[in-house]
């Protein structure tokens, strides 16, 4: 975005309703694609546009921001469907560092995790769209009728549909972010120095996991399921133990998680879904392409 500012340096309305309403924005944007980069893409269609918008018009500037970039992002979700079909091996979404605030927000911080967003993938683009909106925003169904260009009483279904779908499949209670702390730090400990029981005590009996290298660096080519066949795969080193290889605690998508460096170069972040003081996934990204967000810290909000 490149913002305009009037005389005395102050900014002009367009872009300061833009930078106050800028964090939501790119929430809502991420929480439809699963990519922070995409998301960044968006707001810049969605500036280009507000840009053009003659203010006087518009009754509430939240609103139309969030509408403008609904339908960005929905164009944009359409493309990366068709990209993920021939993506190479398993798909996760794109990590963000975030805020320690996060976490003390449990349903915005559940809405953003690695899990819920791989429910939300299996959702229709409107259908997804329809659910972030209502769900995580509470935006109300004229208005995202608005967005997504159906009536209201289609979105009420569609949202029904959607809720339905997500709830038969959404991740369980997720903990205090002080259980998730001790069980990052145990679960760590163990990966760290190849400690079979110490992971066994610390996977939860159907833990998943997950990894993405995007065809350019190694992962695990299907999901692992259960507890005994996780502990194996992380005790003989889903990431090998060297001298130039460090693990730093991070807060990944609101949850407990590392990151991975090698030579001092980010190689990886792991995100751990952690329900009632077990690890019950790790999703494992180390896809190049999709670490470009993960150097700073970024602010998500409702």
């Amino acid at each position: 975005m490149s913002g305009r500012r009037e005389a005395h340096g102050a900014m002009d309305p367009a872009t300061e309703a833009f930078v106050t309403h800028r964090d939501l924005l790119f929430t809502v944007a991420y929480e439809m694609l699963g990519s922070a980069t995409d998301a960044e893409d968006v707001l810049q269609e969605t500036w280009l546009r507000w840009a053009g918008v003659a203010l006087e018009t518009v009754l509430d500037p939240r609103a139309f921001l969030v509408r403008i970039t609904t339908r960005q992002a929905l164009k944009r979700l359409r493309t990366l469907g068709r990209r993920k079909e021939s993506y190479v091996g398993p798909w996760l979404p794109e990590p963000l560092l975030t805020t320690p605030d996060v976490a003390e927000d449990v349903e915005l911080a559940a809405s953003v995790s690695m899990a819920m967003l791989l429910v939300l993938e299996t959702l229709a683009p409107t259908e997804r769209a329809v659910f972030v909106l209502r769900e995580v925003f509470a935006v109300g169904y004229d208005e995202i009728a608005k967005a997504v260009d159906k009536t209201p009483a289609a979105v009420r279904q569609i949202a029904h549909r959607a809720r339905a779908h997500v709830a038969a499949r959404r991740p369980r209670g997720t903990g205090s972010p002080a259980e998730h702390r001790a069980a990052l730090q145990a679960f760590q400990a163990a990966v760290e120095t190849g400690d079979l029981q110490g992971l066994l005590d610390i996977l939860a009996p159907d833990v998943v996991a997950l990894s993405d290298g995007g065809g350019v660096k190694h992962a695990l080519l299907r999901p692992i399921v259960g507890a005994d066949k996780v502990a194996r795969l992380l005790a003989v080193g889903w990431w090998k133990r060297d001298a130039e290889r460090s693990v730093e605690q991070v807060q990944v998508n609101g949850g407990p998680g590392l990151l991975v460096r090698v030579g001092g170069e980010i190689d990886g972040v792991l995100a751990v879904r952690v329900e009632s003081g077990y690890v019950t996934g790790a999703y494992h990204v180390r896809n190049p392409e999709k670490l470009s967000s993960v150097t700073r810290e970024i602010t998500v909000s409702r």
